[in-house]
C-alpha cells in the first residue's frame, strides 16, 4: 500500500477535525466488558482493548478474552465494546490524535489508509511479536502487506471476513443440484449459475436468490459489485487510491447481469438487510449471497443449510470482503510493560482463533487452519480456500467497512437493483460520486 505524496495535518490538527466530528453526535457510546476500570491493581499491568464486536461476534470475542483473563492473572485486561461503524472509527481516531489511546484496539484493515499510520497509530514491533511466536509468515502475503505503511507494520490480521454463498439443502436436493458428497455441485460462470436460479424457481415457484437490494445507508449493493467486478479482474481505483481506474465494459458486464436476476424475478426485488436473511431463514429462497457472519443466525434457527465460496462467474474465483485487525492507537511515550502485553495478547488472541472462526470468520493466522478442531468446523471450514482470493476495498482514506465509499455507492447500485436507474445510468452516477469523494480532504489526515 502506497501513500500520497500530499501532506498530512499534525495531530493537533487531526484532533481538531474529530472534535468537530464528535461534536456533530457522530460519536457512540462505550460499554466496557467483565473488567471494570479498576482492573489493573498494583501488581499488574493494565491492557486496554477497544473493539466493536456485537451479536455473535461479541459472545465469541467476549470467551476468548475471558479465558485469556484466566491464564493472566497478572495482566489487569479491561474490554470496552464500542458502537459499530462511523462512531467507532471517530472515537478511536480521537483517542490516538490526543495520544491517551487504549494499548490494543480492532481496526478493518480496509479503514488502515484513512488512520494516519504514524500519527494516530503506532507500529508493532516485529521481533516482540515473533518472541511470542507470531511472525510475518503466519499470514497470507497479500493480506499482511496491506497493513504495512513505509516499512512498518500497523496492522496484524485476526480474520478475514467474505460474502459467500448460503445454500437450502432441502431446496437444492429436490432441485438437482446437490452433489454425491450431499454438497452444492460445482458451479462456473454467470449463465450456469442463471441456470441453476432458473431451475430452483421452477421446482419452487418463487425467487431462488436473496441478495440486498436496498436500506437506509445500505452498502450490501456495493458489496455484491465488489465481488462479481473483482472476478472480472477489474479495478476502482489505482494503487495509490488516488485515480479511477474503472473498466467501463467489464463493469457494464456486471451490472447488467445484476439488473437481470431481478428482472427475471430470479432474486428478490426489493429486499434490505434484514429481509433477505429472513427470506433464507424461513426458507423462502435455496440461495442467499451474504457475509459469512450469517452463520450463527442459521446454527441457531437450524435449518437445513450449507455455505461455500460464492462460484467464479466472470473469470476468476475472487470476492468481495474485509479484514479484522488489531491495530496499536497513538499513545504519547509508548513502551513499558502495558506495551509488551499489548503484543503479548495480540499473539494469544491469533493462536486462539478457532473460537473466533465459529462466527463465520476465516482466521488469518495460517497455523488455525491446520489445527483438526478448526477443521471440525462445518460448515465454516468449508470455505476456508478464500483467504488467497480476497478482494478488499482499494486504499483510499473514504474507503472500507462503514465508510463514504461503500454507502455512496451502495445507494447508487441499489437504484440499478430496484429500477430507478439503468446500469449505464448507475455506472455514470457512481464514477462521479467516485471523483467527488476523491476531491474531499481526509478529516483524519491520513493517506490519499
Amino acid at each position: 500500500m502506497q501513500q500520497s505524496s500530499r501532506t498530512s495535518p499534525s495531530r493537533r490538527s487531526v484532533l481538531t477535525g474529530l472534535g468537530a466530528l464528535a461534536a456533530a453526535g457522530t460519536l457512540g457510546t462505550v460499554s466496557t466488558g467483565c473488567a471494570a476500570p479498576s482492573a489493573a491493581g498494583a501488581d499488574r499491568t493494565r491492557l486496554r482493548f477497544w473493539h466493536l464486536f456485537g451479536g455473535g461476534d461479541g459472545v465469541n470475542m467476549q470467551t476468548m478474552l475471558d479465558a485469556y483473563r484466566a491464564e493472566h492473572p497478572h495482566i489487569g485486561l479491561e474490554a470496552a465494546t464500542l458502537q459499530w461503524g462511523a462512531p467507532y472509527y471517530t472515537k478511536l481516531g480521537m483517542a490516538g490524535a490526543g495520544g491517551r489511546a487504549p494499548e490494543v484496539a480492532a481496526l478493518h484493515l480496509t479503514r488502515l489508509p484513512g488512520f494516519a499510520p504514524g500519527r494516530l497509530l503506532d507500529p508493532f514491533d516485529l521481533g516482540l511479536l515473533a518472541e511470542h511466536g507470531v511472525r510475518p509468515q503466519d499470514f497470507p502475503e497479500d493480506i499482511w502487506r496491506r497493513g504495512s505503511v513505509d516499512g512498518e507494520q500497523y496492522a496484524v490480521p485476526l480474520d478475514t471476513h467474505p460474502l459467500v454463498l448460503f445454500y437450502n439443502l432441502e431446496i437444492c436436493k429436490k432441485t438437482g443440484l446437490l452433489g454425491d458428497d450431499g454438497k452444492l455441485r460445482p458451479i462456473s460462470g454467470a449463465r450456469e449459475f442463471t441456470e441453476a436460479l432458473r431451475a430452483v424457481k421452477k421446482t419452487t415457484g418463487r425467487p431462488a436468490l436473496a441478495m440486498e437490494t436496498m436500506g437506509a445507508d445500505t452498502v450490501g449493493p456495493w458489496r455484491l459489485f465488489a465481488a462479481f467486478y473483482s472476478q472480472t479482474g477489474g479495478t476502482v481505483l489505482d494503487d495509490t487510491g488516488t485515480r479511477i481506474t474503472i473498466d467501463d465494459a467489464k463493469a457494464l458486464r456486471v451490472l447488467e447481469w445484476m439488473r437481470s436476476l431481478v428482472d427475471e424475478g430470479l432474486a428478490i426485488h426489493r429486499v434490505d438487510y434484514q429481509g433477505g436473511v429472513g427470506a433464507f431463514n424461513t426458507q423462502r429462497t435455496a440461495f442467499l449471497i451474504n457475509g459469512e457472519w450469517e452463520v450463527s443466525t442459521f446454527l441457531t434457527t437450524k435449518i437445513p443449510f450449507s455455505m461455500t465460496r460464492i462460484p467464479d462467474l466472470f473469470g476468476r474465483a475472487s470476492t468481495f470482503a474485509d479484514c479484522h485487525t488489531f491495530v496499536l492507537p497513538h499513545q504519547a511515550g509508548r513502551g513499558g510493560a502495558s506495551n509488551e502485553a499489548a503484543h503479548a495478547f495480540v499473539a494469544w488472541l491469533l493462536k486462539h482463533t478457532v473460537e473466533w472462526a465459529k462466527g463465520g470468520h476465516v482466521p488469518a493466522y495460517l497455523p488455525t487452519l491446520e489445527k483438526p478442531e478448526y477443521l471440525e468446523l462445518t460448515p465454516q471450514s468449508e470455505y476456508r480456500s478464500v483467504l488467497n482470493d480476497v478482494a478488499l476495498d482499494p486504499p483510499a482514506w473514504f474507503a472500507g467497512s462503514a465508510s463514504s465509499m461503500q454507502i455512496e455507492l451502495g445507494a447508487v447500485f441499489s437504484g440499478v437493483l430496484t429500477g430507478s436507474r439503468s446500469p449505464r445510468n448507475g455506472l455514470a452516477e457512481a464514477k462521479r460520486r467516485l471523483r467527488k469523494l476523491l476531491d474531499t480532504p481526509n478529516p483524519f489526515g491520513g493517506a490519499a
